[in-house]
């Protein structure tokens, strides 16, 4: 398979502390990290391109180690998720072979995480943008976790690139209060509840 050719990388961390409500005594925090990196099938149809995926996995978990750093270490993460913005010459199936390189290595530097990483992809020109959908880390059913972030750059992909992002968040929405499963009452043997 091809070397994965990582041109850049782009990292956020939004530290929230009201929605309009009171101030938190610590402020929310959403991380996120994109790797921008040329796409190896760009402008042709390739019908096995399963072994990128493995080489994808080392620039996930720098990827999930700097977003670690960023906000405060493992035990500080609640939320995770992952997307994946392809270039207009590439295709979508581009993008799905993010699914495990990115997922895995989230969950390899976590305590305990037992929800599936949720996931997004799409293809897009220069500066397009992707929400990238966030659980909680145990459990997919927890509501105060359902969030997203936004990630993006000015100048990518450009056709013959994917940008590639993890996300991780330190808690709930700053504001949470539409019921549901709470954090504190999980069961964690399904990764949903």
């Amino acid at each position: 398979m091809p070397d994965v050719i990582l041109r850049k990388t782009v990292s956020a961390v939004d530290e929230i502390y009201h929605e309009g409500g009171p101030d938190a005594e610590t402020p929310h925090k959403r991380g996120s990290v994109l790797a921008i990196i040329r796409n190896p099938f760009a402008h042709r149809y390739e019908p096995d391109i399963q072994g990128f995926i493995d080489d994808l996995r080392p620039l996930g978990l720098q990827m999930a180690q700097k977003l670690v750093d960023l906000l405060g270490g493992p035990d500080k993460i609640e939320g995770y998720g992952k997307g994946a913005l392809i270039g207009e010459g590439g295709e979508l199936e581009h993008g799905a072979l993010w699914h495990a390189p990115g997922g895995y290595a989230m969950r390899e530097l976590l305590p305990v995480c037992n929800a599936i990483v949720p996931s997004t992809k799409k293809v897009g020109g220069v500066g397009a943008r992707l929400d990238v959908p966030i659980t909680h880390i145990n459990a997919a059913y927890v509501r105060s976790h359902f969030d997203s972030m936004e990630v993006g750059c000015n100048d990518a992909p450009r056709a013959d690139e994917m940008a590639l992002a993890l996300v991780m968040t330190t808690g709930p929405r700053i504001h949470s209060r539409s019921g549901g499963l709470e954090a504190a009452d999980i069961i964690g043997k399904d990764g949903l509840r």
